[in-house]
């Protein structure tokens, strides 16, 4: 049998989401980086490579081996603290994002760097980039979760990939869908049904979607990469660490004692 990946469910497709996620992720990146900016290294000089809130480091971790003078994309970089980190280990990296306002912040922060990084404006379901472009590409908590049709960012992230190289993404982890975003004994409830594909949406006051992010299962996760032609080597689930007592937004020490708050997909093109 054919693999498929998953159909674009509801209504809000690949442009309203494209352009709520631009719009919103434009205007809250100054109070993004006031609440965020020092745990995932936007302080930092060179930058930080951090999978996710349960402070899962890839100079630990090492999922994407060795970079020095590997052709790097980093898909929905954000104010590219991993881009950065990857370049003072020796990366060529390129940072991707469809936030003007995430990346003025990365400007900003690569004033304190040995060396820039380059940055591109871009949605990541439409690479602008030639085939067979980069060794290896990443994505910590980007894009991923905010466009309809993640089944075409695998297909893009293939193509633009060389053979034999890895493409290692991390994600809110599916499971969550079920719960409310709540870091407390309410979030540890089941409220809503795993197998629901209906995105979660935000509206203005005159019903304009403003913000999105769209749910795929595991089982759904699996079948894109796998329809993309690219081969799912591990899914890291990262426990809660015993010493960190932050919240982040729905991430909590009482919710990541029972169930992973991250996803993070290691994935390698053919040779």
């Amino acid at each position: 049998m054919t693999s498929r990946p998953p159909r674009v469910l509801g209504e809000i497709d690949s442009a309203v989401s494209e352009r709520a996620n631009r719009t919103w992720w434009d205007g809250e990146a100054d109070e993004y980086h006031e609440e965020h900016g020092h745990f995932i290294g936007g302080d930092t000089p060179g930058g930080e490579f951090v999978w996710g809130p349960e402070r899962y480091r890839e100079s630990e971790a090492r999922l994407l081996g060795d970079v020095a003078g590997r052709d790097v994309l980093e898909v929905g970089c954000g104010s590219a603290p991993c881009a950065r980190w990857l370049k003072t280990q020796g990366a060529n990296v390129i940072g991707l994002d469809v936030s003007i306002g995430m990346l003025h912040h990365g400007v900003e922060s690569m004033q304190r760097d040995a060396a820039p990084v380059p940055l591109v404006q871009a949605g990541a379901e439409h690479l602008p980039f030639a085939d067979e472009s980069f060794d290896i590409a990443c994505s910590s908590f980007g894009a991923v979760p905010f466009v309809a049709d993640s089944a075409r960012v695998m297909r893009e992230v293939a193509r633009v990939l060389r053979p034999g190289g890895r493409w290692v993404f991390a994600t809110n982890h599916p499971i969550r869908w079920m719960f409310l975003d709540d870091p407390g004994p309410d979030g540890l409830v089941v409220r809503l049904s795993y197998f629901s594909r209906t995105p979660y949406s935000e509206t203005d006051d005159d019903g304009e979607v403003t913000y999105v992010e769209h749910h795929r299962t595991i089982g759904d996760r699996v079948r894109e990469i796998v329809a993309a032609g690219l081969l799912l080597e591990d899914i890291v689930e990262p426990e809660w660490p015993d010493d960190l007592e932050d919240e982040w937004g729905q991430w909590s020490p009482l919710r990541g004692s029972y169930f992973p708050g991250t996803a993070i997909f290691v994935c390698r093109k053919p040779e």
